[in-house]
Order: structure tokens, then C-alpha cells, then sequence
């Protein structure tokens, strides 16, 4: 089967799976018998993921090079969540500038040109070095450390760790060429459907907190039964992968384990700041970052444990 036809199946399959979940929560709010905000969330949710889907697909159809320039703008708009809601100086302005407007595009340029070797050490050799030395040349010493530390933190969440998806596309993995894309969709697919099936399992399982004070809606119940089935359905996938069903299983649950840890720092990131969500661009969904925040510590993992085994 062609990289095009498996790609096209994918598609295919999410968007039944939408067409399906856009049908129960009809059903779901026809039956109400009054207003539920659990349903008009689902209902919210639920359209964000076709807006998403749409602006994925159109990426892929339109080539390598627009799926990285898409990552490179999410990327962009989660660096000005996070920066936006970690309050910074006057003296910190030139290393935000130089991290929006040339560590962004040098990072994704570097994907582009495929150099992993400087791509994989650009931000935290050059970044970490660079931007706070920008701040201390600006003479304002007050918070430095904290400030500093925010951006830092920024930076490696929004970009360095985001970059590692459309980084997917460059692998040159024997008997899978032209196939990288599927990768792709492999990682985002086996993350959401984690992260759903978590919120699922825990809303009518769960009894046991796993973090009550950091994410209240976290529980054993629904990290076990959530997880178990991502693995499994992420085994099931194995055939848009180069990996074997078993292999594919266990790179499910590396994505699913660090899924659920970039879940929860994430979170106490918030809770530390006194917010609910990183922004509101997202209808139903929060902020970019509320989005991304399972990828960002799956994605560095499942790109470099695919590359050191496979590539």
C-alpha cells in the first residue's frame, strides 16, 4: 500500500470518528432536559478538533515544507501564551525578540535543511547561552534568575520540544521512504486519543487522585484504562508505522507515559501562575499550549527512540 493511501485512510478514519462524535453529542443535547455545560463543552471541543483536522490535512496535502512552516507558527503563537502569562522586564525585550523572531525560524530552518546535528543543539547550547545573556547586558538584575528561567523555560517547551514533531519528516528509516508523515499522525494520534480516553475512563471510573491540588482531573482509574487503550490502539496502528505491532505498543506507552507527565507539569505550571488555560484561541480547548501540552514531552522521546532504532 502507497505512503498516499495509508495517509488518505487515516484521514478518512479521524474524520469518521468526528462525524461519530459529533452525532452522540447531538443526540447527547437533544436528550438534555436542561442546559449542560459538560455537553456544550464536548460540543465546543468537538468542533475546535474539525477546525484542527481541516488545517492539518490542508498542511500534509500541501507538502513537507507547509507542515513544518504550520509547526513553526504553533510554536510562535505558544511561545506568546507562555511569555504572556510569565510577566517579564523591559530588560528582557531583546532576548524575547531574538527568540521569537531567529530562534524560531532558525530551529524549523534547520528541520528544513534536515541538519539534526545542529537542530538538536541550536536552543539548549546556543539559546540557553545567548538569551540571558541578552537580559544581563540590559543592567537590570532584579528577578534575574526567575526571569531568566521563565524564558528558558519558554523557549525549550514552545519550541525546541514542539519542533521535535515536523523533525518526524526528516527520519531516513530503511523501507519506509516517503512514509514519514505517517509518523506524524501516529504521534498526535496515539497522544489525543490518550488524553481523551483518560478524560473518559476517569469521569466514569475514577475514584483515586493522582495529583488532586495540580490537576483535579487526573485520576489512577483513568491513567490506567486510558493508557491501556491508547497502547492498544496505537499496537493496532502499526501497519502506517515501520514498526512491528509489538514494537508499536511499546512506543505507544513511551508516547502515552510522557503524555501524562507533560499533562501534569504543564499544569502545575498553570496552577504555580493562578490560571485555568494558557489562552482562549482554541474554542473548547483553551490555548495553544492547552493543546499541545501532552505533545511537548512526547515528542522529543518518540522522535529520538525512533531515530536511535530505526532510522
Amino acid at each position: 500500500m502507497t505512503a498516499e493511501r495509508k495517509l488518505l485512510l487515516v484521514i478518512v478514519g479521524v474524520v469518521a470518528l468526528l462525524v461519530l462524535a459529533s452525532l452522540v453529542a447531538a443526540v447527547l443535547r437533544w436528550r438534555a432536559r436542561e442546559p449542560s455545560a459538560v455537553i456544550d463543552n464536548l460540543v465546543a471541543s468537538i468542533r475546535a478538533w474539525w477546525g484542527m483536522v481541516a488545517i492539518f490535512a490542508a498542511a500534509f496535502a500541501l507538502g513537507r515544507d507547509a507542515t513544518i512552516a504550520m509547526f513553526a507558527l504553533v510554536s510562535f503563537f505558544a511561545l506568546r501564551e507562555f511569555i504572556t502569562l510569565t510577566p517579564t522586564r523591559p530588560a528582557d525585550h531583546r532576548a524575547l525578540s531574538l527568540a521569537f523572531f531567529v530562534g524560531i525560524p532558525v530551529q524549523y530552518g534547520l528541520i528544513a535543511a534536515n541538519w539534526y546535528g545542529l537542530f538538536a543543539i541550536f536552543l539548549p547550547v546556543y539559546g540557553f547561552l545567548v538569551l540571558p545573556a541578552l537580559s544581563a547586558l540590559a543592567g537590570d538584575p532584579e528577578d534575574f534568575l526567575a526571569r531568566s528561567a521563565k524564558i528558558q523555560w519558554a523557549v525549550t517547551i514552545a519550541v525546541y520540544c514542539i519542533s521535535h514533531v515536523p523533525a518526524l519528516l526528516t527520519l531516513d528509516i530503511p523501507g519506509y521512504a516517503g512514509q514519514d508523515a505517517l509518523l506524524l499522525f501516529y504521534l498526535v494520534l496515539v497522544v489525543q486519543i490518550s488524553d481523551v480516553l483518560q478524560y473518559v475512563v476517569g469521569k466514569m471510573f475514577g475514584k483515586t487522585k493522582l495529583a488532586p491540588v495540580v490537576s483535579p482531573s487526573k485520576t489512577v482509574e483513568g491513567l490506567v484504562g486510558g493508557a491501556g487503550g491508547a497502547v492498544l490502539i496505537g499496537a493496532a496502528m502499526a501497519w502506517i508505522t515501520p514498526f512491528s505491532p509489538l514494537q508499536a505498543a511499546g512506543m505507544a506507552l513511551a508516547i502515552v507515559v510522557m503524555g501524562f507527565l507533560g499533562g501534569l507539569v504543564l499544569s502545575a505550571v498553570k496552577r504555580s501562575l493562578g490560571v485555568k488555560d494558557w489562552g482562549d484561541m482554541i474554542e473548547g480547548h483553551g490555548g495553544m499550549l492547552d493543546r499541545m501540552d501532552s505533545v511537548v514531552f512526547a515528542a522529543p522521546i518518540f522522535f529520538h527512540l525512533t531515530r536511535y532504532f530505526f532510522a
